[in-house]
C-alpha cells in the first residue's frame, strides 16, 4: 500500500538536493525467520539535515509499515519530522501518525514553527484521533497538532497520498523560510534535545516489540539502538 507514498517521499527528498548514502548491510535488508517479511532501510544525505532515515517493512497482507524521521542540523531548531504509517490489509485498518515533533513544549516555539501544521489539522479533520494516542507521552515529543488517524483505510474522505504530500510541503516550507529575528535555541541545546529524543524513543517506541516478534530480539535491539535512534548511546 505504501509504495506510492515511498516514491513521493524519495522524489521530494531528491528535489531538495538529497542523495542516498550507504546503510550497514545488516540493516539495509533483513528477512524474518519465516522469510515471509522483509524490512529495508535507507539513509539520505539532505542539505540542512544531519540525518534522514527511512524504513519500509513488507509483511504482505498481514502488515505494511513505512517510517521516516528527519533530524535538522544542530544549527537549526526546527522540529524533527516524524512519519509512521501502518496498514493491516486483512483487517482493512490504517494507522497514520504525521507530525512536526517539537524539541520543546513552548508556546513561542509553537508560534515560530507550527502554523502550517495547524492548517493541515483543520483541513483534514479525519486525522484527529489524538485521544487514542496512548502509547506515548503526547506532551513530550508530539505537537498539539499531530495528524493521527486510526480506522478503516478506505473510509478516508481524501487519499492518504494527498495528506502526505501536503504534510511534506508544509515541512519543507518551514525549512526553506525559517523565522527570523527571535531568540533561538543554541546548537549545544539542540544537540542535547536530539539526544534526549533518541534516548526516549529507544525506550518506548512500540515498533521495538513488533521488530522483535518478526526478526528476533538481538537484531531488533541493535536496529533500534544503532540505526533508528543512534544518539541514544550518547546520553550520559
Amino acid at each position: 500500500m505504501f509504495n506510492q507514498i515511498l516514491e513521493e517521499l524519495n522524489s521530494s527528498i531528491v528535489s531538495h538536493g538529497g542523495h542516498k548514502v550507504n546503510v550497514e548491510k545488516r540493516f539495509q535488508e533483513y528477512f524474518s525467520k519465516k522469510k515471509d517479511t522483509v524490512i529495508r532501510s535507507f539513509l539520505w544525505d539532505v542539505p540542512g539535515f544531519r540525518r534522514w532515515r527511512v524504513t519500509r517493512m513488507d509483511g504482505g497482507e498481514k502488515l505494511q509499515v513505512l517510517n521516516s524521521v528527519a533530524y535538522p542540523n544542530y544549527s537549526n531548531e526546527q522540529p524533527i519530522l516524524g512519519i509512521d504509517l501502518l496498514w493491516f490489509e486483512k483487517k482493512g485498518k490504517l494507522v497514520a501518525v504525521l507530525d512536526f515533533q517539537p524539541l520543546i513544549q513552548n508556546e513561542n516555539y509553537f508560534m515560530r514553527h507550527f502554523e502550517g501544521l495547524k492548517t493541515l489539522k483543520k483541513n483534514y479533520p479525519d486525522f484527529d484521533s489524538n485521544k487514542e494516542m496512548n502509547l506515548y507521552d503526547s506532551q513530550k515529543y508530539f505537537s498539539p497538532w499531530v495528524l493521527f488517524y486510526v480506522g478503516e483505510g478506505n473510509n478516508l474522505k481524501y487519499s492518504l497520498r494527498e495528506v502526505f504530500i501536503d504534510f511534506l510541503d508544509k515541512y519543507w516550507l518551514i525549512h526553506k523560510d525559517p523565522v527570523q529575528n527571535y531568540q533561538k535555541l543554541s546548537p549545544k541545546k539542540i544537540k542535547e534535545l536530539h539526544i534526549s529524543y533518541d534516548a526516549y524513543n529507544a525506550e518506548v517506541d512500540p515498533a521495538h516489540g513488533l521488530f522483535k516478534s518478526y526478526f528476533g530480539k538481538e537484531w531488533a535491539d541493535d536496529f533500534v539502538q544503532e540505526f533508528l535512534f543512534p544518539n541514544c548511546n550518547n546520553r550520559r
